[in-house]
């Protein structure tokens, strides 16, 4: 079966089966596991400096000042 053929199946599909598909194969072109993954790492490190206190934080207040500062530059 080629390509215009499965197309063609997969269109006579109900709806909510056709999001299913179409789900699956936008996620099969995904392959970024290896990025996920330093991303998780990354995240985890930051989390944990922020917990031995060696991450600098803001309030809410504070960044969304920063924020409006620099829109007025």
């Amino acid at each position: 079966m080629n390509a215009e053929q499965i197309e063609a199946e997969a269109l006579k599909l109900r709806r909510h089966e056709r999001a299913r598909l179409a789900e699956a194969l936008l996620s099969s072109l995904d392959d970024d596991s290896e990025i996920d993954q330093a991303w998780d790492r990354e995240a985890d490190e930051r989390y944990q400096r922020y917990l031995a206190g060696h991450e600098p934080t803001l309030s809410a207040d504070e960044a969304l000042a920063m924020l409006r500062d620099e829109r007025k530059r």
